[in-house]
């Protein structure tokens, strides 16, 4: 069963009138709905298109959080073989919010890492709901050290609300570990590319995104808090989410203009969730043509320029 947003409550109701239609022409043989179905689809193809051609970066948000989006396992079963997952940091325990491990990327020995929301209850219970403790980012440095040991490119896919903010997480150094692991990105000497697929937060998104070329989804965020966050702060009120969302320039298209990304994937007509195949063949394309452009680059170059990336971030756009 599709699951709609909100704003998407028109097209639910006109999508719903069609299979009802379709409903009864199969009960009754002699009943031809197909004209009006025909219709229907239509109207909602129209709506949909109208709906997605302009989206609020609030209702961007919403759609990065759907939850019949693809998630970092969709991704690594459809684009990477040879998938061997690693667990644990080697000092205190796995952490099931982070996958990571070696693969192969176009018969390219890679190293792949990601934030894993799951896809259902008891998986996002499992996954604490893509929102790492510091056992996940010291594994992802300790995979990092491994693919700069061997030579390996890595590749991140960045979806989380953010690091898990609990209290056994900051006794156990939260904040030093999502330091690390983005120290950890701007030292290795090999390609590293990341794609933010869904939510990008605060800095556990940073700890992973810290690349050389760093490319969205169209209807993805990224953003230094969540709106519902900021809002909190600045207004005294969550419901204020919408104006934070304006504010804090965090759709694909803002941070394209700023030089926070590289890149943006277009997506599929109504979002990823509504053709997860096509959205990940597209970041699969898009992962290629950034790895492609880091070829031949020298581990000192690669370092540099991951480095000046970041120093210049934001130069152009602050004005506009």
């Amino acid at each position: 069963m599709t699951h709609y947003l909100d704003f998407e409550k028109p097209l639910a109701e006109i999508e719903g009138k069609a299979e009802e239609l379709r409903a009864l022409a199969r009960g009754n043989a002699e009943m031809d709905v197909s004209d009006a179905a025909r219709a229907l689809d239509a109207k909602a193809a129209a709506l949909l298109d109208d709906l997605y051609k302009s989206l609020t970066p609030w209702r961007k948000c919403q759609v990065a959080r759907h939850p019949e989006r693809p998630h970092c396992r969709d991704y690594i079963e459809a684009l990477f073989t040879e998938f061997t997952p690693l667990a644990g940091d080697r000092n205190f325990a796995d952490d099931h919010a982070v996958m990571g491990g070696l693969a192969r990327f176009d018969d390219r020995p890679v190293v792949v890492i990601g934030h894993e929301k799951g896809s259902d209850t008891k998986s996002r219970i499992e996954r604490n709901f893509g929102m790492a403790r510091p056992e996940g980012y010291r594994k992802a440095i300790r995979l990092m050290q491994l693919a700069d040991r061997f030579n390996l490119p890595v590749v991140t896919l960045v979806d989380t609300p953010g690091a898990y903010p609990g209290k056994g997480a900051e006794e156990r150094g939260q904040s030093e570990a999502i330091a690390r692991s983005t120290e950890t990105c701007l030292r290795i000497g090999v390609p590293l590319v990341s794609v933010i697929v869904g939510e990008g937060g605060s800095g556990g998104a940073v700890a992973f995104a810290t690349a050389n070329r760093v490319a969205m989804l169209e209807h993805a965020v990224y953003s230094v808090i969540t709106p519902e966050g900021c809002a909190s702060i600045l207004w005294k009120d969550a419901e204020k989410m919408r104006e934070a969302a304006e504010a804090m320039r965090l759709t694909a298209q803002e941070l394209k203009k700023l030089d926070v990304i590289d890149a943006i994937i277009p997506e599929p007509r109504g979002g990823a969730h509504r053709d997860p195949g096509a959205a990940i063949a597209a970041v699969g394309k898009s992962i290629a043509a950034m790895l492609k452009d880091l070829d031949g680059k020298s581990r000192a170059q690669l370092v540099k320029d991951r480095r000046a990336k970041f120093l210049d971030m934001g130069s152009k756009g602050l004005a506009a």
